[in-house]
């Protein structure tokens, strides 16, 4: 098995020095740099720069510089949804945004694990959970969720929370870590 498929099915994988990994890596970054010094009215090239990052883009996304991610490729985008400025995403494993969905400023989607024991920390292996935004959802400012999270469809996320574990549809959530305030 590659590193890149144990990436992708969740199983520990040398994240430091493979190459098929790292090629992926410096490709995206290489795209992701010219995404980010476009001048904002570049529409036209802004999506087409988008389109070949991101996995699957739905219609009618917004994705508002600066962005950052690492692969791209795993990244899936519903229709109409709208990501604002500074979103950060470590897509070491498969990160679905539904349809309808908001993203505010300075979000973080990570999945990216890293070893608790220092010496295998060091080793540079890591490995990925997946994270899940159902459609409808809003994630406030700041907002960042980590590894093997699934949000309802309908949720909304207060600013600044640390999504931690997953939330059910139709609630809103706040704090660190974030905990249901109510249903909707």
């Amino acid at each position: 098995m590659t590193e890149k498929e144990k990436m992708l099915s969740g199983e520990w994988y040398d994240a430091a020095s493979d190459p098929e990994l790292l090629s992926e890596l410096y490709a995206c970054r290489d795209r992701i740099y010219e995404l980010n010094r476009l001048h904002p009215r570049e529409t036209a090239t802004r999506d087409i720069l988008l389109r070949s990052i991101i996995g699957h883009m739905g219609r009618e996304v917004t994705i508002l510089s600066p962005f950052f991610c690492d692969y791209g490729s795993h990244i899936s985008i519903g229709d109409c949804t709208y990501i604002n400025f500074n979103l950060t995403v470590l897509d070491e494993a498969p990160v679905t945004i539904g349809s309808h969905v908001f993203i505010g400023p300075g979000c973080s989607l990570l999945t990216a694990v890293h070893p608790l024991d220092a010496q295998e920390r060091n080793k540079g292996i890591e490995k990925a959970l997946p994270i899940t935004i159902g459609d409808n959802v809003w994630l406030g400012g700041n907002v960042t969720v980590l590894p093997g999270v699934s949000i309802g469809e309908g949720a909304v996320v207060g600013a600044g929370s640390v999504v931690t574990r997953d939330v059910p549809p139709r609630t809103v959530v706040a704090g660190n870590p974030a905990r249901i305030i109510r249903w909707l």
